[in-house]
């Protein structure tokens, strides 16, 4: 039913994605598809990495590690952005369109703290491409 599952990934933010990052794995498990983790950064140093370079080896790593074992390698992509807050849902479309990912879990209703790095966008991300989007609730 899907081939390919995408995950939009903030490293900052881990914990409060768990729950669709675990949702993902298990649908990914399940339907023996692909997973990709994306996660947006910019050019300027943050607490997560130094570089572009940097966060991508970062997210390399967590697919790597959080990815289920199901015959498919996950793939990681990195996308770079002046203002990632603004171009999040752009940057999304394009990921899909990228990766070719007919489904993507993303986490929304972040605590409210965390609505300006990872608003929900499920809607707006869903209204500009064919791919399903299940949108997962934190724990609460």
């Amino acid at each position: 039913m899907f081939n390919k599952i995408m995950v939009p990934v903030d490293l900052a933010h881990l914990d409060a994605l768990e729950k669709s990052l675990t949702v993902a794995a298990d649908l990914a498990r399940h339907y023996q598809a692909a997973l990709c983790y994306v996660g947006v950064t910019t050019s300027q140093p943050s607490s997560v990495a130094r570089t572009p370079e940097e966060y991508e080896q970062k997210l390399k790593t967590f697919a790597d590690g959080h990815a289920p074992d199901n015959g498919h390698v996950p793939d990681a992509r990195v996308y770079n952005s002046h203002d990632p807050v603004t171009d999040l849902d752009n940057i999304l479309v394009k990921a899909i369109e990228d990766t070719g990912a007919d489904l993507v879990v993303m986490a929304t209703h972040l605590p409210k703290h965390l609505d300006a790095v990872m608003p929900a966008n499920g809607s707006k991300v869903a209204s500009h491409t064919r791919a399903s989007i299940f949108l997962v609730r934190p724990d609460a």
